[in-house]
């Protein structure tokens, strides 16, 4: 009779196990959209479910502490009825140990969790009400246990539990493309996905040295053409320094205002159209960085560090891109890292190291004048101001170029690189010194690019805003920013 009572408990235990196993695959698959709808319809236990599935984590360790306990005392209960039955041998506790396994494995691990996955919304609006009401009555008891777990635990525990973790999710997305459910793109756009969250807007943003500005006091006509050069349709306004950004200026309120009153690009200043600016902290993370662009339907914004100086500036499209990966358009090409040319000019990229430079020329670049690491850092530092397409300087006996445009930004894509001639005084000098021969070099004048105008001013460019005479023809692509 005992034992027959016993058999019967663990029955039940098993059946109970199976149903937590039921409801946490249920409770981890339905969507929450389906959860809103429920509610908006007014289904019998769609209140609890919404409540279950804002906090589902503490929910569903609840579940998995029920499972667990059932499905253990259940193995306790098999065990001690089979002893008192067959007695204590080894061979009763290894068939009881094989049944009890099996028995877990099938009635409580694949069964369930198959039902759970197929029917996830109904097994979730019946299983929600039973899952909150057991929540309120053990009230904190699992948070409790992996506190303790995490106390016992080398290291720094999660405190929501490791069960369910980000880790096992990413481990899922990765076996369903082994399996060819989802392709390879798709599993590292998820993988970024999980990454936002980690990721600070100072890891995304373009540095403040790679920024475009100008000045408030520039007019029309001027931000007009260098919105037209650099390919910028946003630019930061700037007042007595970089670190006083007042305002933003687009290109779609500057072509509406030329549009409407021709002499307003001669007549009225920058500050007179720009748009209020967005500052964001550098230690924000870009998850909810872009949560707020989306709802403010904001597109660009001024990124500060911890004294409140401009450290950058980005945009939702490199936050996007953090998932998406680089996002182009009809103006990218695809070059190659070092391209020669018939005249003996080589043709770089901008992110081409420091260190290849040298070797592919035999110089020597000065390390102490240049704390850059590649040609467009370089030929950045050199100008005293960010390049811009036929930007010229010397570095090294180099002449450097800032060619081509990469995306909307128009940003430097690229940089023609070629020996400068030698001037009479060092043609008797050895190659050496040759290669070593400072771009002043008497009988050479300074270099000059647009017609003339020097390369790389007495006084660098103030704020960006170089250059801003007669607009050129040229495509406006983004934001006033290079990456």
């Amino acid at each position: 009779m005992v034992d027959a009572v016993l058999f019967t408990l663990a029955a039940l235990l098993v059946v109970f196990a199976g149903a937590c196993a039921m409801a946490d695959s249920a409770l981890s698959r339905v969507p929450r959209v389906h959860v809103e709808e429920f509610t908006r319809d007014g289904r019998r236990g769609a209140k609890s479910l919404a409540k279950v599935i804002n906090d589902a984590s503490h929910y569903l360790n609840l579940v998995l502490l029920l499972r667990v306990t059932a499905e253990m005392t259940a193995a306790v209960i098999v065990a001690v009825a089979a002893v008192r039955i067959f007695g204590l041998h080894w061979p009763v506790v290894v068939v009881v140990s094989l049944v009890m396994v099996v028995v877990s494995y099938v009635v409580i691990g694949v069964a369930p969790r198959t039902i759970g996955r197929q029917h996830a919304d109904g097994v979730s609006l019946a299983v929600a009400p039973v899952v909150y009401g057991l929540a309120r009555v053990l009230g904190p008891l699992p948070r409790l246990l992996i506190a303790f777990g995490n106390a016992i635990t080398p290291g720094r525990g999660f405190r929501e539990g490791p069960f369910t973790t980000e880790a096992e999710l990413r481990d899922l997305v990765d076996l369903a493309e082994k399996a060819r459910v989802i392709e390879h793109g798709e599993r590292q756009m998820i993988h970024s996905v999980f990454e936002l969250g980690d990721t600070l807007v100072r890891e995304v943003m373009v540095p403040r040295t790679d920024i475009v500005f100008i000045e408030k006091t520039k007019t029309l006509r001027q931000a007009m053409s260098l919105a037209l050069r650099s390919g910028f349709s946003r630019i930061p306004v700037v007042g007595e320094n970089e670190d006083d950004v007042v305002g933003i200026v687009y290109l779609r309120d500057l072509a509406k205002r030329i549009y409407e009153y021709r002499e307003a690009e001669t007549l009225e200043r920058v500050e007179s159209i720009m748009r209020p600016p967005v500052f964001v902290p550098d230690s924000k993370p870009i998850d909810e960085l872009l949560r707020e662009m989306q709802a403010a339907r904001n597109h660009v914004a001024i990124v500060v560090d911890e004294y409140g100086g401009t450290a950058g500036l980005v945009t939702i499209e490199d936050i996007l891109e953090e998932i998406v990966g680089e996002i182009t358009d009809e103006y990218d090409l695809e070059r190659p890292r070092v391209e020669p040319l018939e005249d003996g000019t080589v043709r770089v990229t901008a992110r081409l190291s420091i260190d290849e430079l040298e070797e592919l020329f035999g110089v020597q670049i000065d390390r102490t004048d240049h704390e850059v690491e590649t040609v467009g850092g370089l030929l950045a530092q050199v100008l005293g101001r960010v390049p811009i397409p036929g930007a010229r300087a010397a570095v090294a006996g180099l002449e450097l170029i800032a060619e081509g445009a990469a995306g909307r930004r128009n940003k430097i894509a690229t940089v023609l690189v070629r020996r400068l001639p030698e001037a009479p005084e060092a043609a008797a000098e050895t190659e050496h010194t040759a290669a070593a021969e400072p771009a002043d070099a008497p009988g050479r004048g300074p270099s000059r690019a647009d017609g003339g105008d020097p390369a790389v001013p007495s006084q660098p460019a103030e704020n960006g805003a170089h250059d801003a005479g007669t607009p050129v023809a040229a495509a406006p692509r983004g934001d006033g920013v290079r990456r």
